[in-house]
């Protein structure tokens, strides 16, 4: 089990024996782990052909990879056609594939004692022989979990990390490689940020990236102060953002009006007055940047569905308040995203409209809940209701059995 429920010293041989607490002491940010057998016996539900299939649709971001040794190109999904298996030196990588399949959704939440708010997205990638991207580097953290065929990875904790000029896609300049492994299915590597790596697939070839969220400090400031706008907006009856419902109480001075009984007569009537700059500043440090306007953010903003999540709504869903429910569980939807701080909770880029219980933390952490259960049983009626709207709307499922 996850969340609270998670034992995180106990040893896991997705992490090659060691437990998610030592990984996260001595590995996390800090150096590349190679993990043999990381999960044995490794057979994805998903095929080669599915994700040549899944890279046509709309709604799946995907990229085609090519090169000849020398010239890389990219195109943009979708495709109505990739080249044959039997070309070499292709790749085609399939975006947030979690958000389209359930098995690799429950696959990437085996990653959870990183935490949601790190935790991004599974990409898959597909090659023929020959194929990768080229030797690069990422700015978040990454496992990559080989699912088909043989994968020839080369890292390197190089300083230099100056890229090629004029091309549609990040090559290292000068990629000089330290460590050398082949993995096979079921092999994973994790790699911190800034290690360059570069992989070639040996013939047919999938792997799986699953890659962590890692704003920048510009993002979280960008997105503190559309919350401190939204609920400013709010206060002063201007309309309410993203950010605004519930508010956030604020300073009763935001409502006082700006004052000048000092001014004197001005000669230069186009001239800013001192003053007004003055007050201006004196009002923005009247603004509270504290955890509750930080968790507002966060909490909306890290839960806000990507744009192509798509629900499956039950053409009959269940009312959860009837006596003689069905055996069974519920379960969040696998593009619904649900977090909690405190009293608040969020789900889907919205502030949840019951406070969060302890039952509605377990349904964050563990993601489902067992019908009939203790946890069931703690709901009351307000959070049952909260349920039904969401089971109506897809974010929760109801699974009979």
């Amino acid at each position: 089990m996850f969340g609270q429920f998670m034992n995180i010293d106990q040893p896991l041989t997705l992490l090659g024996g060691i437990s998610a607490h030592e990984f996260m002491q001595t590995y996390w940010q800090r150096k590349p782990l190679l993990i043999r057998g990381a999960i044995p016996n490794f057979k994805h539900s998903l095929s080669i052909d599915n994700i040549r299939e899944l890279v046509t649709r709309e709604e799946v971001e995907s990229r085609l990879i090519t090169h000849d040794g020398e010239d890389w190109e990219m195109e943009t999904g979708p495709f109505d056609e990739l080249p044959p298996a039997s070309q070499p030196n292709w790749t085609v990588l399939a975006q947030s594939v979690d958000l389209h399949d359930d098995n690799t959704a429950a696959l990437m939440r085996q990653f959870r004692f990183i935490g949601d708010a790190r935790l991004d997205d599974a990409m898959i990638s597909i090659a023929s022989d020959g194929g990768g991207v080229g030797p690069h580097f990422d700015s978040y953290d990454v496992f990559l979990l080989q699912a088909h065929g043989k994968r020839h990875w080369r890292i390197s904790q190089q300083k230099d990390l100056s890229l090629l000029p004029d091309l549609s896609l990040k090559v290292l300049r000068h990629f000089q490689a330290e460590e050398e492994y082949v993995l096979e299915p079921g092999d994973m590597l994790y790699l911190p940020p800034h290690v360059a790596h570069d992989g070639i697939a040996i013939g047919d070839c999938m792997t799986i990236s699953i890659g962590f969220r890692s704003p920048t400090q510009a993002t979280l400031i960008r997105g503190l102060m559309d919350a401190v706008s939204d609920q400013l907006a709010a206060a002063s009856g201007e309309g309410f953002g993203l950010y605004a419902d519930p508010p956030i109480a604020m300073p009763e001075t935001m409502q006082n009006r700006y004052t000048d009984s000092d001014a004197i007569a001005s000669s230069t009537p186009a001239a800013l007055p001192e003053n007004l700059i003055q007050k201006s500043l004196e009002a923005l440090h009247a603004v509270r940047f504290d955890e509750s306007l930080a968790s507002r953010f966060l909490g909306v903003w890290l839960t806000e569905l990507p744009s192509n999540s798509w629900f499956d709504i039950a053409e009959e869903p269940i009312d959860l308040h009837d006596t003689d429910l069905p055996a069974g569980r519920l379960v969040l939807d696998r593009c619904s995203r649900m977090m909690y701080r405190g009293d608040e909770l969020y789900i889907n880029g919205e502030v949840a409209s019951c406070p969060a219980s302890p039952a509605l933390k377990q349904l964050a952490d563990q993601r489902e809940i067992q019908i009939p259960g203790n946890v069931f049983a703690e709901l009351d009626e307000d959070e049952r209701e909260m349920l039904n709207a969401w089971l109506d709307d897809g974010w929760l499922q109801f699974l009979e059995g």
